[in-house]
């Protein structure tokens, strides 16, 4: 199954973790110093819920965001 929502089209995201040590200058030191930068994907929160489509009550993949602001009908 994809990771991709079936309302909104939301898919993963690609990004950085930067790795830093040091103190910050705002704290007494000298500053933070980046010592790593590794590549990481955002995934999008899916759930699975039974929605009304169509008049056919079907088991689809939604992000957290579409259930809040009520953009799929669930099935009762």
């Amino acid at each position: 199954m994809s990771k991709i929502c079936q309302i909104c089209g939301k898919h993963p995201a690609a990004g950085r973790t930067i790795k830093r040590r040091g103190m910050a200058k705002k704290k007494g030191g000298v500053g933070r110093k980046i010592t790593g930068v590794s590549r990481r994907v955002f995934y999008p929160n899916l759930q699975k819920i039974k929605a009304v489509i169509n008049g056919s009550v079907r088991t689809i993949r939604v992000c957290a965001r579409c259930i809040k602001h009520n953009k799929v009908t669930k099935a009762s």
